[in-house]
């Protein structure tokens, strides 16, 4: 059994219970505002790790950037902790406006990115910005998803439970436990929120919940993909040197560690399996509040995918938001709902507010821009597995739901297809794509979970990569996830999350979905190597004349095709922009009777529809341009 909190005291946590008129439902409670945020603790603490990967004698250091209630200090009152651990801090920046950590003359921080210290310490939350091991102001190297990353940001929370030592930048050893409960949840966008997944995965004593957002779940998913390299993504040691933040020559062994570990070819190994959080969930203590967009092309969808199936089979109390945005923070796609969520959610979790987030619903999707539905479980009950076959070779061929697959199929490679051209008109025959698809639907067809694909085929060559996509055809106005912000368009306007200082306001550019009617939209991608067909570990070139039958799974959704559109399936060989080509020039044949796409669907009436809240007044952006994602960042 899961440890639920128990109701706290409220009025010793800053909370009160708002009165409610006799024939209204009473109204959950909620943390206030009754702390002054201008007034706030700030300090920064040098916490030690049990490592020393930069080999100079003395522990890795992690800096905490804190800032807490002063008005809760001087009471004596303990606040838990909120914290966003990232490589970010220094060269980068956070959120849709790249924020930076600003500094006070006297070394602590004076201007904290985000709008959590904002919103969160008035409330009696701690906030802490740690900076990972090896960048900003932190010693050691950054190892990227490693031991020294993982190890470095866990020591925070050890230090706030009194199991490790902090120190002021004199060394005057600093106590945590004098002010902060212990409770910790860590939250974070893309790499921060990778770092939320695998402290958790420590099973470390004192995180209570992780709000990983966009977020890695295994390193190895990121960088490959079934036994092929992402062109999309930075290598390993390009990221190392993007956020490393020691002087020159320090981390000269890690950064050939991450050289000689990440190999170049496909092959999973040890380095990988170390950076693997998958297989550690077991070990998860803390609640989970997944956020992923399902059209995420940077962090892509295997990565919740995974990592929620996991959680499942452990147990793990959880909830999640998928939206049809791509590498996106939901502050800048649902922003309203998100904040209001977030602080029941941190209530709930850190403070033991009994508000009911947890009998809500489990699921909330976005079907269409600002269109949400919500499902008691996700997926939801009732979703089964049904088995598609192909059948003929016409232009398109058919994508049947029952009957058998027939005759067989012959694609030859063709390195230089684009996506577009390998999904768009269906009807016109064009070298190394075969497009099929379904009769016109009657009805809505819901897709939830994870599609997975079996051919029968056969290579010329050694290798080949084998790529299926699952797309929607029927013309609609849809979020353009291909656009340059990849489905939000960021305005002049602001609006304010919290309290403000001098020196760090709470306000935020306000944003627009970007949205454009087409033909079609690709709803999900998978591929895989031909000789990496029995093990991502090592390579097994394919026998010319024998068939093998192949299976792997494509991105994991929730999406309707709705009644008057058709589902396609689109084969092709090389995939040029989402894996590194082997081009090998090989023609496969495909035997169609062996074939078999097996969707998870959803019972009809699976979905309630969720009321919008308020939001701040701004236009839909309509741009018809669905041209491909560059400068893909992971931030």
């Amino acid at each position: 059994m899961r440890r639920i909190p128990l109701l706290c005291v409220l009025a010793m946590l800053g909370t009160t219970a708002l009165a409610a008129p006799a024939s209204a439902a009473p109204v959950a409670p909620l943390s206030d505002p009754v702390y002054d945020y201008t007034t706030a603790i700030r300090e920064t603490v040098y916490v030690e790790t049990t490592l020393d990967n930069d080999g100079n004698g003395t522990p890795d250091k992690v800096v905490a950037d804190i800032i807490r209630p002063r008005e809760a200090a001087t009471a004596g009152v303990k606040v838990p902790v909120i914290m966003d651990a990232s490589p970010y801090y220094q060269c980068c920046g956070r959120g849709n406006e790249s924020e930076k950590k600003v500094y006070a003359a006297d070394g602590t921080v004076s201007k904290f990115p985000l709008y959590y210290d904002n919103f969160f310490v008035p409330r009696g939350f701690a906030f802490i910005a740690a900076d990972l091991a090896g960048t900003s102001r932190s010693t050691g190297c950054e190892d990227v998803g490693g031991t020294e990353e993982v190890q470095g940001a866990k020591a925070v929370i050890d230090w706030l439970n009194g199991r490790a030592v902090g120190r002021t930048a004199s060394g005057t050893v600093v106590n945590a436990t004098t002010w902060t409960t212990g409770k910790v949840g860590m939250i974070g966008k893309s790499w921060d929120g990778t770092v939320a997944n695998a402290v958790a995965a420590t099973g470390v004593q004192g995180l209570e919940t992780i709000v990983p957002i966009g977020a890695i779940s295994s390193w190895y998913d990121y960088n490959r993909a079934n036994g092929m390299v992402n062109p999309k993504v930075s290598s390993v040691p390009s990221l190392h040197n993007t956020v490393n933040g020691r002087p020159s020559g320090t981390c000269t062994a890690v950064s050939s560690a991450l050289s000689s570990g990440a190999v170049s070819n496909g092959n999973y190994n040890s380095f990988w399996a170390a950076r693997n959080y998958v297989t550690s969930a077991a070990s998860v203590h803390a609640s989970v509040f997944v956020v992923h967009g399902m059209n995420d092309l940077n962090v892509q969808g295997v990565h919740f995918g995974q990592w929620w199936d996991a959680l499942a089979a452990n147990n793990v109390p959880r909830k999640i938001w998928l939206s049809q945005e791509g590498h996106v923070d939901p502050f800048d796609f649902r922003r309203a709902a998100w904040v209001d969520t977030l602080h029941r959610w941190f209530d709930y979790w850190l403070k033991g507010i009994d508000n009911g987030i947890m009998s809500e619903p489990m699921a909330d999707v976005e079907r269409a821009a600002d269109v949400w539905q919500t499902s008691t479980v996700w997926p939801p009950a009732g979703t089964a597995t049904a088995n598609y076959v192909l059948q003929g070779t016409g232009n398109p061929g058919v994508l049947a739901s029952s009957g058998a697959g027939s005759g067989s199929l012959s694609l030859t490679d063709a390195p230089s297809l684009s996506e577009a051209n390998a999904v768009s008109s269906p009807t016109t025959a064009r070298t190394g794509r075969k497009v099929y698809q379904t009769p016109v639907l009657t009805s809505d067809l819901r897709i939830s979970g994870t599609p997975t694909i079996t051919l029968r085929v056969r290579s010329s060559k050694a290798t080949t990569t084998l790529t299926a996509k699952l797309v929607t055809y029927g013309t609609a106005t849809r979020v353009n996830y291909r656009a340059s912000g990849e489905g939000i368009s960021t305005l002049t306007t602001e609006s304010c999350w919290g309290s403000s200082s001098s020196t760090d306001d709470a306000c935020y550019r306000n944003t627009a979905k970007v949205v454009s009617s087409a033909a079609y939209q690709v709803l999900s991608r998978g591929w895989m190597d031909g000789q990496h067909r029995d093990s991502l570990t090592s390579t097994t070139a394919m026998n010319t004349s024998t068939y093998y039958t192949i299976t792997w799974k494509l991105r994991p959704i929730d999406q309707v095709i709705p009644a008057g559109h058709r589902l396609g399936l689109v084969l092709t060989l090389t995939d040029p922009e989402f894996v590194m080509a082997h081009s090998t020039g090989a023609t496969a044949t495909i035997d169609l009777t062996g074939t078999v796409l097996k969707l998870p669907i959803a019972p009809a009436g699976a979905f309630t529809a969720q009321p919008l809240s308020p939001q701040p007044a701004a236009p839909v952006i309509v741009d018809g341009a669905w041209s491909p994602t560059t400068g893909t960042r992971f931030q």
